[in-house]
């Protein structure tokens, strides 16, 4: 055979043996997409559009406009949705979900709050309270029930998760109505808030299902103001007759259940207090929440308390009587507008009548309440459910908001709000714009 044959040949076998090796790799690849395709999490699908529910005809006298449901525009329809949906974004939550992202004014920065909410259901109606009342300079301790089920945990943490200034309290307590539990509960959350680095002023306390009346601007106005500067807010008197056996006789907490009397008396309270009773809902210096926590008096009263019913009704309150704790108030009494609460032993002489439903004897409000809660001038109202009386919050929610703005001496964030005047769509092109409020109200883009 000649060289230049064998050459050919040799040619058209490596040719062979490339074109084989070409056509394996490919080969290989095809079955990694489609092996790998088939093990890979999916991408979740995209959160379903959810029709926005109207507002109420009633809320139109609260909204400055003569038809509510026809001007006003929500585009918030699916807050719950957003946080349990697996494909939740940090970078995007605030703006999403319409967060108030900087200090509103300098009085509001100059003045951070502390905030303690304990929680244990309604999920929607907490992340609507905490975007009602946060802002950037401000700190929240979120107290989540032990008892609670492992999925709202798993939402609450994974939204607390996106901000710095929230955070979960570092122990959980098993809370039980008017048990020694709820009074644990602020209690750690006090412990984690005293070691903040944030300068806060004053800590303010909240339920799940309160919701805010003021302003954050109106609430430091409040507490900065002659009456309360420097002064605890915790509205009580000396204990009523009728309460005694609270504190007189021995109870018995049913862990996750109910408080049940013993009957036993109980020995005297230590230091020979004076034991007060008033609203468990408060407003305390740092100063005093330093006493809380340090102070032998404060835990000898608070050992004494394990026993008693609904204890949170008359520690702080007690404690805010004694004349060494900072910021106290010795001669006070049911002075301080912590809340607007309808209780049913009161109607025909506080309020007139609850126009939602009464449990545990406090009103559960209803859209025609609005009014009487909005002339209060309170710090908060209590109590809302947004699956039973959903447009009672709507509407109050929306008139916060626009107060909250209206009050700002800071350029509006069009992310910043809950509801336009504009159609939907051009809402939706000014999401990323900064402009006036009264323009976007008018829905001048």
């Amino acid at each position: 055979m000649t060289r230049r044959r064998r050459t050919t040949i040799m040619c058209q076998l490596d040719g062979a043996k490339c074109s084989f090796l070409l056509y394996l790799a490919m080969s290989v690849m095809v079955f990694l997409v489609i092996y790998l395709g088939g093990r890979l999490p999916k991408k979740p699908p995209p959160l379903e559009m959810l029709p926005c529910r109207p507002f109420s005809a009633q809320c139109g006298v609260f909204l400055n406009s003569s038809d509510g449901r026809r001007e006003w525009h929500r585009r918030d329809c699916q807050i719950e949705s957003y946080i349990t949906n697996n494909n939740l974004q940090c970078s995007h939550l605030m703006r999403d979900l319409h967060f108030i992202t900087r200090p509103l004014s300098r009085k509001e920065r100059d003045y951070p709050l502390a905030f303690i909410l304990t929680v244990h259901k309604e999920l929607q109606l907490f992340l609507r309270v905490l975007r009602a009342i946060y802002t950037p300079q401000n700190i929240y301790c979120v107290h989540v029930d032990a008892k609670t089920p492992q999925e709202y945990k798993e939402a609450i943490q994974k939204l607390v998760s996106c901000f710095d200034n929230i955070f979960l309290s570092s122990r959980s307590e098993n809370v039980t109505y008017a048990g020694f539990s709820r009074l644990k509960a602020d209690l750690h959350c006090m412990a984690d808030l005293a070691k903040s680095k944030v300068g806060w002023k004053k800590v303010v306390n909240m339920c799940g299902q309160d919701f805010p009346i003021m302003s954050n601007l109106e609430l430091v106005r409040y507490m900065q103001s002659k009456e309360w500067r420097d002064i605890n807010m915790t509205p009580g008197v000396k204990q009523p007759i009728p309460f005694r056996h609270r504190t007189e006789r021995q109870h018995k907490e049913i862990v996750g259940s109910h408080v049940a009397l013993i009957g036993r008396k109980k020995d005297p309270p230590p230091h020979k207090m004076q034991i007060y009773f008033g609203t468990a809902y408060y407003a305390l210096t740092r100063g005093f929440v330093d006493f809380v926590l340090k102070s032998p008096k404060a835990r000898d009263l608070l050992e004494w308390s394990r026993d008693t019913y609904s204890p949170d009704e008359h520690y702080w309150v007690t404690l805010n009587h004694m004349a060494e704790a900072p910021g106290s108030n010795p001669d006070g009494g049911w002075e301080g507008a912590v809340r607007a609460i309808k209780w049913q032993d009161q109607e025909g002489k506080v309020h007139d009548g609850c126009n939602g439903r009464y449990v545990r004897n406090i009103c559960i409000y209803g859209v025609e309440d609005l009014p009487w809660i909005i002339n209060s001038k309170s710090m908060f109202a209590n109590k809302f459910d947004s699956h039973v009386f959903p447009e009672a919050l709507d509407c109050l929610e929306q008139w916060h908001r626009n107060k909250v703005l209206n009050q700002a001496t800071v350029p509006i964030q069009a992310s910043w709000l809950l509801a336009t005047k504009s159609t939907e769509a051009a809402a939706a092109a000014a999401v990323s714009a900064s402009v006036p409020l009264n323009e976007l109200n008018a829905g001048k883009h």
